[in-house]
């Protein structure tokens, strides 16, 4: 029998909280890193993205943090100043991992903020000054606030580090070093990673104090990608991938999909292709304002739209149950992306579809990573919209076009003949009198 929250020893308003948010028995990598967290261990996590690392780490955050209604908290002598800091590599990620903590955490009335570029700095500063428990922020933005003097690090006792290895990958080591060193009250750090390249031990070793390894691994799956994830691989020419990704997604059963594209102007050009063919399409790219990148986030989590066109800059940040399909547009840079990619859909236990499109060009790429993922796919089988087979793999309908099918305009009653003539000779008599 698994073990559930309510055995775990927790504060009452956690497993409340816990509860009321659905939450009854711990996934792998929680009811493993939380005994070791929960009495104050360092930890580095290695799990593959979609495992539920956040809840991992947030639940022993929450406990440790004293808040405005606690018994402690009128003994506290620096009430207001952060005590827990998460840093996060992406925006998307930063505002999913604060409204995760922030549900938990609310009942205690602890305060969460998100810190993040791309935001005028007044409403976080403001934030800041009003009092805040918890901040989750990317790196960039955490460093302006604390050289202006706006973020107080020096209470901080306990740092997480999410997705350390896209830190690197985005060239912040610098930066997370710098935040490192200003925190010296910490006294617990967790690492989580995906992935742990040299760089992330070497970072580990110099910041962590003993830290347990925990890697999570199922029997069934020993690569870096989700067992539960369909996984089909065509090779697609150029001209013919937006016809194939329009049949696609008229395929039964598909679900909230994300689709995925290298460059910024391919993402844009394939989501207004979408729109135009009739589809609920939104992007999310590094040319959009935050607000927009946001907003597009937010209509396709309330299901205003079902397909959202994105760069890599939102793999780590999307963090939703129910997405059915990841469509790779474009063949990823590398097995890390790819891993990345894919891991948007079986999330939370589910089974998930992905599918990427290899151009001719794109073949070495491709090899590369399935050799490094060993999936057995090195050389995928031509496709095109047309093929038999495309149709009865992904379970598209039969006679399924580019376009999806939109109901007939309703006819307007016309008026007769008769009717007409009566209604301009009206008309041109109340000319005639006018005129007179």
């Amino acid at each position: 029998m698994s073990l559930t929250f309510e055995e775990l020893p927790l504060r009452p308003e956690t497993k409340a909280a816990l509860k009321e948010h659905g939450f009854a028995s711990p996934f792998p990598i929680q009811e493993m890193v939380l005994p070791i967290a929960l009495a104050d261990g360092d930890v580095i996590g290695q799990a593959k993205t979609g495992t539920g690392k956040t809840l991992a780490f947030g639940i022993p955050l929450i406990e440790r943090v004293i808040a405005p209604k606690d018994s402690e908290w009128p003994g506290l002598a620096h009430q207001g100043l952060p005590q827990v800091l998460v840093v996060v590599p992406t925006r998307e990620l930063c505002i999913q991992v604060a409204k995760d903590i922030d549900e938990l955490a609310g009942n205690r009335g602890i305060r969460t903020l998100a810190v993040y570029g791309g935001r005028a700095f007044e409403p976080q500063i403001d934030s800041l000054n009003a009092g805040i428990e918890i901040v989750v922020g990317t790196p960039g933005r955490l460093l302006d606030l604390y050289r202006q003097g706006q973020l107080k690090l020096k209470e901080v006792s306990r740092l997480v580090l999410d997705e350390a290895d896209e830190m690197l990958d985005l060239g912040f080591l610098p930066d997370v070093e710098k935040i490192f060193t200003s925190t010296p009250k910490r006294t617990q750090t967790m690492l989580f990673s995906a992935t742990m390249p040299g760089d992330i031990l070497s970072l580990a070793r110099r910041f962590m104090n003993q830290p347990i390894h925990i890697r999570t691994q199922d029997n069934e799956d020993e690569g870096a990608v989700v067992s539960k994830i369909e996984q089909h691989v065509y090779r697609a020419h150029a001209m013919d991938k937006i016809e194939m990704l329009a049949r696609i997604l008229q395929a039964d059963g598909r679900g909230p999909t994300i689709v995925f594209c290298r460059t910024k102007r391919t993402c844009q050009k394939t989501a207004d292709d979408l729109l135009e063919r009739g589809f609920r399409s939104a992007t999310i790219h590094g040319d959009l304002a935050q607000n927009s990148r946001e907003k597009a986030l937010n209509d396709f989590k309330a299901g205003k739209t079902d397909v959202l066109v994105a760069t890599d800059v939102a793999a780590r940040g999307i963090d939703i149950d129910g997405i059915t399909h990841v469509i790779n547009y474009q063949c990823p840079e590398d097995e890390k992306t790819y891993v990345h990619r894919i891991g948007r859909t079986a999330r939370a236990g589910a089974h998930g579809i992905a599918v990427t499109f290899v151009d001719w060009d794109e073949m070495a790429r491709w090899k590369m990573i399935d050799t490094a993922l060993n999936l057995g796919l090195p050389e995928p089988e031509e496709t095109y919209s047309s093929s038999e087979h495309l149709y009865e793999v992904m379970k598209i309908p039969a006679g399924s076009t580019g376009r999806m099918v939109k109901a007939k305009p309703v006819k307007v009653e016309s008026i007769s003949k008769p009717e007409r003539t009566t209604e301009k000779r009206a008309r041109t008599r109340t000319k005639k009198f006018k005129n007179d």
